[in-house]
């Protein structure tokens, strides 16, 4: 039982590691999402695409992605 705590420690500290921030970089247009606790990228811009009718350079596809998490930033 001692053994398996700080085992628990060091596995939730790198879990939050991991999970901390993604950056996704869409080499198409010359700009990245950045998001911190997002929804997973592929399933939201998918969604976003649907909704906005597919125009990812969009003010509304830009704030639907931002709603998911998401944030547009020029590289």
């Amino acid at each position: 039982m001692k053994r398996s705590i700080p085992l628990a420690a060091l596995s939730a500290i790198a879990m939050l590691g991991l999970s901390a921030c993604v950056t996704v970089i869409d080499a198409n247009d010359g700009y990245s999402w950045t998001g911190e606790g997002a929804q997973p990228f592929d399933g939201a811009r998918d969604d976003c695409r649907a909704r906005t009718g597919g125009g990812e350079g969009s003010t509304a596809f830009v704030r639907c992605m931002d709603d998911k998490g998401w944030t547009r930033v020029r590289d």
